[in-house]
């Protein structure tokens, strides 16, 4: 779960990690005001949750009131990831000498918490550390380690701190390790921490990224105004949607729409619609032992999806039974009908049950099953897969 930058710096100011003195506005005229009151050259920031935004014009500079009314209607105008605008963040513009990098995140691939930092500040780490690998400073740690003062100090030494900046420089540093354990975060990152010409240290920037299953062990945030959201930016309708009812759903920037009998499954499945040149429209879980309730609803989040022109189904019967799968589509089928052609695969428990069910419902209403292509085990996943695909590009099949 992302925060906004400001949220972030929130939680960085409770950490006693230094932030520009920031207003919020969310409006042309809120930014007039707020120039007006501070006097004094500032920049105005898109509040989203994405990143890129620095890239897509989403920071711009405004020397006073008029200039930063003028601005932000450019900037409360625009869509950056497709996501639009609502908030800025007005900060005083900084006198920069330098600008570093400070980070804490997840080492998933060997189980450890890993504190990240780089003399290059303000720029892609990952592309700093691709092109140069030597650049970044690297402290693994396990969870339940503590992070010492000492250890702080040779990571900014490192990076380049001034020596009489060292002993702030660290204090950041472990109050940044800090803040991730406490609040469960996934990552959490200062790009760039500036050292300004005054000789002062301060988090320009923040991204902060949570755990969302562990939300629910900090009602501080709920206090400070912050929900559960997605990663990425705000949830689309539809996600909502299926929030609502308990079904784990994810709009992607495809036309197939996925509907997987499980997280594993519906994984393995998205890799094959890319494999055969397709884009998945969603990611979505089924969740162990659906019943056939759960499963029309599944489908109608993918037939109201204007994006969606075909539709990929498979289900691996283990806890959940492919009958229950079977009913549920033709529960959907009789109650609210199927725009989009689907082709679909059982196997597992019950398959056989399941093409008993679907052969019988075609039979009462064939109309039903006008755009609708259904297998069993004798049918590899691959031509299913690749099925799929034809459908969305309008191909007839042979």
């Amino acid at each position: 779960m992302r925060l906004y930058e400001f949220e972030g710096k929130e939680l960085f100011k409770r950490f006693n990690i230094p932030i520009p003195p920031g207003r919020l506005a969310r409006s042309p005229r809120e930014a007039y005001t707020v120039l007006s009151e501070m006097n004094q050259p500032a920049v105005l920031k898109a509040q989203v949750l994405t990143g890129g935004r620095g890239k897509a014009g989403g920071v711009k500079p405004a020397d006073g009131a008029n200039e930063a009314k003028t601005v932000s209607e450019r900037l409360f105008e625009l869509k950056i990831k497709g996501f639009p605008v609502n908030t800025l963040l007005i900060e005083p513009r900084l006198d920069i000498e330098k600008e570093f990098y400070v980070g804490v995140t997840i080492d998933r691939a060997n189980y450890k918490l890993v504190v990240i930092a780089s003399g290059e500040g303000g720029v892609d780490i990952e592309e700093t550390a691709q092109k140069h690998p030597d650049r970044i400073i690297k402290k693994t740690l396990d969870i339940s380690e503590e992070f010492y003062t000492f250890e702080a100090f040779g990571i900014a030494k490192q990076i380049g701190i001034p020596g009489e900046l060292l002993r702030a420089g660290a204090a950041i540093i472990v109050n940044l390790y800090d803040l991730f354990k406490r609040f469960d975060a996934k990552l959490v990152e200062i790009n760039p921490l500036v050292l300004t010409k005054s000789g002062d240290l301060v988090a320009a920037d923040s991204r902060i990224s949570l755990d969302d299953d562990a939300v629910f062990r900090h009602p501080e945030l709920k206090e400070m105004g912050i929900e559960s959201r997605h990663e990425e930016g705000e949830m689309t309708e539809r996600e909502k949607q299926a929030q609502q009812w308990g079904i784990p759903y994810l709009d992607l920037d495809g036309d197939i729409g996925m509907f997987p009998g499980g997280a594993g499954f519906g994984i393995m499945g998205n890799d094959f619609i890319h494999y055969y040149g397709g884009k998945p429209a969603n990611f979505m879980d089924s969740g162990g032992g659906p019943s056939p309730e759960r499963i029309a609803k599944m489908l109608v989040l993918l037939d109201e999806n204007p994006a969606v022109k075909a539709i990929f189904g498979a289900r691996f019967g283990g806890i959940s039974r492919c009958d229950d799968f079977a009913r549920g589509v033709v529960m959907f089928l009789k109650d609210h009908g199927l725009s989009k052609p689907i082709v679909m695969r059982m196997t597992g428990n019950m398959w056989q049950e399941g093409v008993r069910i679907f052969q019988q419902a075609k039979a009462e209403n064939p109309e039903l099953f006008d755009r609708i292509e259904f297998h069993g085990i004798e049918t590899p996943i691959e031509e299913i897969s690749k099925r799929a695909v034809e459908l969305a590009k309008g191909e007839r099949s042979d």
